[in-house]
């Protein structure tokens, strides 16, 4: 299966405008098989499948993960 090369997760955040994230596939795969994504700081990590489940991943202690309110794959430019 052909699995997009990057996404963009969005997240609510307490200012005006919402908070956007973009995440690359890396090589690894989920628990559940999927690729696994994360942002150039490799601290956003997320699973995520091929209908758009996402399962964000931890990527250090005591870390709390949030959940997207939406996931957009994003086009090869």
């Amino acid at each position: 299966m052909e699995y997009p090369e990057a996404f963009e997760l969005v997240f609510q955040a307490s200012a005006v405008a919402d908070d956007v994230v973009v995440v690359r596939r890396t090589a690894a795969a989920g628990a559940g098989g999927y690729p696994v994504y994360e942002d150039e700081t490799g601290i956003v990590r997320a699973e995520i499948s091929d209908r758009g489940e996402v399962r964000m991943l931890a990527s250090g202690g005591h870390q709390e993960t949030g959940v997207p309110l939406l996931v957009r794959p994003l086009k090869p430019s």
